[in-house]
């Protein structure tokens, strides 16, 4: 794998050091800067730039604790972990994942999504092709937990998380989706539970603490969950998500901010399967019972096939009609703003508020300084008040392509990143605007890292490293 470093310009941190009191994974800081240091809005300028490391493709975010930065990457058959010093762009290790064979995924997408996790003293590495790995600090393996890969076309891409004496691991995917706690210094299993009624999505759960009890929230398919992060029992619940979620949640205060979209989840564009009755009067024509993939006409059902059919026998039962026609029937695209604190069935209790217009299908909500953004794939940025979800502003980010990298803010400035590579600063605000574009000529998916006055933006290329000098 080729890791040549090009330093730009050689920068000592060791006076800034990175408080890590706290474990890292993805968006555990919901995307939002904990430091005042002053960011860079203008990239272009090489004054800027503190390293750059030149590194294999990967769709994971870095994951930064102290001076040390932990990403995976792919190239050809090969899935890595690897560490950089995140003072100076060297890298400190790099180790193969024992992967068997590199599991199915999406055209965007890339068998290194999940982004690492790590506590200081061990770093943990999830990979669909295989599961999960975990090393220390030096990069030798402690233990490993095979899982993978699933029966889901597009892959793994929901990342590890660190809680307490935990390492917790959300998958949902066509069949066998489970959420599992393993103990993370030996990966010997806690608890773990079933969730046969979830279908395939990609989100990363959250951590919230209020004092009296951690909770584990998990976005999937249809609902929200929260659970007990001791015993893994289910604490309450939201009904009223996308068939399909990407998104991140995002907490500010007491509030939780969720978006999830996906085509066929508004009412005026509804996919609808209709009973399976009917449905196998018109196309089963051999009259088995079943529907087969060659008696379908092109269509909604046939497009999806492959996720629909569960056994993978290349026919569609009643059982498998059923479970997808409810996913498609109960589907809800919005944003939608939550109270913390309640206790079981809180759809009709809890939501402050909700927008049902352009949404994002894959970046997370930013919150910051009291207003909720949300970049839409199509590059149709919005502003809401975090409190009633009314619409300060909206617009559209000057980056080419699609937009897969969630925001991330700090230092009054939001950091935005489309899939042709253009990342657009924004002054943050009720009436936000642009001040400031940058166009790498890289693709890039994963999402951008503030942290200790550096931001930190991965394309396919490279890993770049900027802060004011």
């Amino acid at each position: 794998m080729k890791l040549h470093l090009f330093l730009l310009a050689a920068f000592a941190l060791a006076s800034n050091s990175l408080s890590a009191a706290e474990p890292s994974f993805f968006r555990n800081d919901y995307g939002v800067s904990k430091g005042k240091q002053l960011l860079p809005k203008e990239l272009a300028s090489e004054a800027n730039v503190v390293w750059k490391r030149a590194l294999s493709a990967g769709n994971s975010s870095p994951c930064i604790y102290e001076n040390v930065m932990y990403l995976t990457t792919h190239e050809g058959d090969e899935l890595a972990t690897v560490a950089v010093d995140f003072r100076t762009g060297d890298v400190l290790w790099e180790r193969v994942c024992p992967a068997e064979k590199i599991e199915s995924f999406h055209q965007v997408g890339s068998p290194a999504s999940c982004t690492p996790a790590c506590d200081g003293k061990s770093v943990y590495a999830f990979f669909g092709s295989f599961g999960l790995l975990c090393y220390d600090l030096e990069g030798e393996l402690k233990w490993s937990k095979k899982m993978g890969p699933f029966q889901d076309e597009f892959g793994a891409s929901s990342s590890p998380v660190i809680v307490d004496d935990k390492v917790i691991l959300n998958q949902d995917h066509d069949i066998d989706s489970f959420l599992i706690a393993l103990d993370k210094n030996t990966g010997d299993e806690i608890w773990r539970v079933k969730r046969p009624e979830f279908t395939r999505s990609y989100a990363t759960p959250i951590v919230w603490k209020n004092g009296k009890q951690t909770q584990l929230i998990v976005a999937g398919a249809l609902q929200l969950n929260a659970y007990d992060v001791d015993t893994g029992k289910r604490i309450w619940w939201f009904n009223g998500l996308a068939r399909i979620v990407n998104p991140t949640p995002s907490i500010s205060g007491n509030m939780l901010y969720m978006v999830s979209w996906t085509p066929g989840g508004d009412e005026t564009e509804r996919i609808s399967m209709g009973p399976f009755a009917d449905a196998a009067k018109t196309w089963d024509k051999n009259g088995d019972g079943k529907i087969a993939k060659s008696e379908l006409p092109m269509g909604p059902v046939l497009q999806r096939f492959f996720r629909i059919d569960l056994d993978q026998d290349e026919k569609l039962n009643a059982k498998e009609w059923a479970k997808q026609a409810r996913v498609f029937e109960l589907a809800q695209n919005a944003m939608v703003a939550i109270k913390l604190g309640g206790e079981g069935d809180i759809t009709d209790t809890h939501v402050a508020w909700r927008y049902r217009r352009s949404l994002p299908n894959c970046p997370s909500p930013l919150v910051y300084n009291g207003v909720v953004y949300m970049a839409k794939n199509s590059g149709i940025l919005t502003s809401l008040d975090a409190k009633t979800g009314k619409v300060l502003k909206q617009g559209r980010l000057a980056g080419r392509g699609n937009y897969y990298a969630s925001p991330v803010a700090g230092d009054g400035k939001i950091y935005i990143a489309s899939e042709g590579g253009v990342m657009t600063i924004v002054k943050a605000g009720r009436e936000w605007e642009t001040i400031g574009e940058h166009d790498f000529g890289e693709r890039i998916m994963a999402s951008p890292v503030v942290v200790g006055g550096r931001l930190v933006i991965r394309t396919d290329e490279a890993v770049y490293c900027f802060g004011k000098r």
